[in-house]
Order: C-alpha cells, then sequence, then structure tokens
C-alpha cells in the first residue's frame, strides 16, 4: 500500500534529493501542480503564465512513514516564511492535500509554527492534477553528481 503526498517550496531539484532520501519514501519525481494550462512544460512555468508551482510528488510507505513526518520534514528543507508568490509563483510554497486528513494535518502543522512565532506563508490548497516535468529534470542532482546544500532547520 502507498499514499501520495504533493509538496512546493522553491526549485525542486534539491527538494526531490531530499524527499527521495527519507526512509518510507517509495518514489518522488517533480512535476507541476496549481496552475491552469495542461501539460506545462518547464519553460513555460518559468516564464510565469501558467500559474503552476514547482511541486514533488512523493510516493511513500504509511508503514514506514507519515504524512505528517513528511510534512514536517518538508517545513524544515525551505523557508515557509519568504513569500515567493511576486515571482511568477512558480517557486512559492504550497501543500496540496490529497484527502481532508491530509489537510487537517497539515493545518495543524502551520498552525503549531504560528504559535511558535514563523509567519507561514504556505499555501494549503486542495491537489489537482499532477504534471510531471520533462525527463531531464527527474532525478536531477543524482544524475548530475550534484549534491544540494541543506538548508535544513528544525522548527518543531
Amino acid at each position: 500500500m502507498s499514499e501520495t503526498a504533493y509538496f512546493a517550496s522553491g526549485c525542486f531539484w534539491s527538494k526531490e534529493y531530499f524527499f527521495r532520501r527519507r526512509e518510507g519514501v517509495r518514489f518522488a519525481r517533480v512535476g507541476f501542480m496549481g496552475g491552469h494550462k495542461e501539460y506545462p512544460a518547464y519553460k513555460e512555468v518559468c516564464a510565469k503564465n501558467t500559474g503552476h508551482a514547482e511541486t514533488v510528488e512523493v510516493t511513500f510507505d504509511p508503514e514506514k512513514t507519515s504524512f505528517e513526518k513528511l510534512t514536517r520534514h518538508f517545513f524544515e528543507i525551505h523557508d515557509p516564511t519568504i513569500d515567493r508568490r511576486g515571482k511568477g509563483g512558480q517557486y512559492r510554497s504550497a501543500i496540496f492535500y490529497v484527502d481532508e486528513k491530509q489537510q487537517i494535518t497539515a493545518r495543524q502543522l502551520i498552525d503549531k509554527l504560528i504559535k511558535k512565532g514563523t509567519e507561514v506563508v504556505t499555501e494549503l490548497q486542495p491537489a489537482g492534477p499532477f504534471w510531471p516535468a520533462e525527463a531531464r529534470h527527474q532525478q536531477y542532482c543524482d544524475t548530475r553528481g550534484l549534491t544540494p546544500k541543506s538548508h535544513q532547520k528544525e522548527r518543531f
């Protein structure tokens, strides 16, 4: 049995790299969500006219990890206080939930951060169609021998 989660938080190459290394993650791939164009290409998204966010689709084993653990990781590998919507939106922070349980869990974690004084700008939206990015963007860091800098910050 597998579950899926969708996280957007800036450039998706490094985020995919970090999610793929989490215990219980079976698969991660990069793509686009939250926009208005079907089958968007990377260049179109970067041109800032599709409304999509660069998103990582994470497929995981719920017996080995949880949506909550992955969401905590999401908040630790990027800065959820920087509003990137003005840059066309493709780098915005967003959680696209697939069901009510994910929505509630994400909302609880956002509320925890806010209570701790973190000004969270992460959007919480229902998942829509996920459009995989072109093959050259998948496992980008791994196929090029890159190790992205870890910007991990413990927030909880």
